[in-house]
């Protein structure tokens, strides 16, 4: 087949660390020294507060979601006369019962288009099936439907965060959905019959994107280069995933490596510019009791920077290493929103993407509790182009823009990020946080000597 085709669709939980090894108590002044380098570090590294702890031995082996820490509580009304309102810029927790709609409300301008996100987090425990998950819609005051997406579990039927979206788009050409006003985003569950009885926590996040200045292309672009490219090579470095969308481990083009267990999503975010391809696949390792069969049990995802899903692909496990892949994607472009295809027009604008890495909780049946080990490899092709001129800020600002903070995030900064920790916590961290973290080491050293 030649290298260009037409567009074509594809058909968490918190990380379970490894058990620490038993070390020695610290106590007195080394303990106190200890505890402040624990301290100066988890405030400088996003994300290093849970390696931090497991380095004292106090951290125990748990399972969830990460939510965003500035999250606001609020609760989905049951009709759209009480629902409460969600501020473009936000992100918001809420619960979603077994049966029945939640509702939303969104005050909105006829300039922008608006993205509201929702994460379900049902419990560990819960019998899921294949088309359970939830459905995202968003309608105008009249009641008239903007938008309808669902997200399910799928074929493992294992119990994950699934994160589905709602969008009002302006568009000269549509008769619903263009008027300045009140919109009601609504979350239900797609199975309530055979959901889990448990309440499911949600995490909402709604976002604005402004105009351009001028219009460009109205039409999604029909073919693109197709061709995979060879994965990447090279041996992979060590960057743990993060536990949620606001967790995400920053990671640019290169070859990563992590460890999973069965029920664990692991979540890392990349700078993606306009004009960039994202080619991404990731490769479960064999298991030393290769018997068995995990039906879906590899996941690998593509989410925007709204966190609407772009593609995902799924594999069966048998114990031997597997691996898999995304499908070729188009280029980032603010034509392909006018693409037919969910897939393209997902990929409608700049900023941070997500890779989700899930596996499955039934590989524990078959291969144990492992952890498995798992290597993520990204590469990014094409070349970066301007973005459209936007008439405004997007909320929150700078959404679908890439920085050079973002980009040098993104960048490997040592083969090990754990070994060279403190340096790391100095840099980020500044004049006060590096101060403290001296301070601590200061005092360690001292007394370590002392008793020596």
């Amino acid at each position: 087949m030649g290298r260009w085709c037409t567009a074509r669709r594809r058909a968490g939980t918190r990380r379970a660390r490894p058990s620490v090894t038993a070390r020695p108590a610290l106590t007195g002044p080394v303990a106190l020294g200890a505890a402040v380098l624990v301290l100066a570090t988890s405030a400088a590294l996003p994300g290093a507060t849970a390696r931090a702890a497991d380095a004292l031995g106090s951290a125990g082996a748990s399972t969830g979601y990460d939510f965003a820490g500035d999250a606001v509580r609020i609760a989905g009304a049951r009709a759209t006369a009480g629902a409460e309102p969600l501020e473009a810029g936000a992100t918001y927790r809420s619960t979603l019962p077994r049966s029945g709609v939640l509702y939303y409300r969104l005050e909105l301008d006829d300039a922008s288009d608006a993205y509201v996100s929702v994460t379900a987090v049902p419990g560990a425990d819960g019998e899921l099936t294949a088309v359970d998950g939830i459905r995202v819609s968003m309608q105008d005051a009249d009641g008239g439907s903007c938008s309808v997406q669902s997200a399910t579990f799928g074929a493992a039927r294992s119990p994950r965060p699934v994160t589905a979206w709602g969008l009002r788009e302006i568009d000269s050409g549509a008769n619903r959905c263009q008027d300045p006003g009140t919109y009601y985003v609504g979350v239900e569950r797609t199975r309530p019959q055979d959901s889990p009885p448990d309440d499911w926590d949600l995490e909402l996040t709604a976002a604005t994107e402004p105009r351009p200045r001028q219009t460009g292309a109205t039409e999604a672009p029909r073919t693109w280069d197709s061709a995979s490219p060879e994965p990447l090579p090279g041996e992979p470095e060590h960057r743990p995933g993060g536990n949620g969308f606001a967790h995400a481990t920053p990671v640019g083009q290169g070859v990563w490596r992590d460890d999973i267990r069965p029920g664990e999503t692991l979540y890392y975010k990349v700078p993606v510019d306009w004009g960039r391809q994202v080619y991404a696949t990731a490769e479960l390792a064999g298991s030393a009791d290769a018997s068995g069969y995990a039906t879906g049990a590899l996941r690998l995802a593509l989410h925007n920077p709204v966190r609407g899903e772009v593609d995902d692909v799924a594999k069966g496990y048998t114990g031997r290493p597997t691996t898999v892949g995304l499908a070729p994607l188009p280029p980032v472009a603010y034509p392909n929103r006018y693409a037919t295809a969910g897939q393209v027009g997902a990929l409608r604008f700049a900023g941070e993407y997500y890779v989700v890495i899930h596996l499955a909780a039934q590989v524990a049946d078959d291969f144990g509790q492992g952890p498995f080990g798992v290597t993520l490899r990204l590469r990014l092709g094409g070349a970066a182009r301007t973005g459209p001129d936007y008439a405004g800020e997007s909320r929150p600002k700078g959404l679908f823009e890439i920085s050079a903070q973002d980009r040098a995030a993104a960048t490997p900064a040592s083969a090990d990020p754990d070994d060279d920790l403190a340096m790391k916590a100095v840099a980020v961290g500044g004049i006060g946080t590096g101060s403290l973290l001296l301070l601590g080491l200061a005092v360690w050293t001292a007394t370590a000597r002392r008793r020596a």
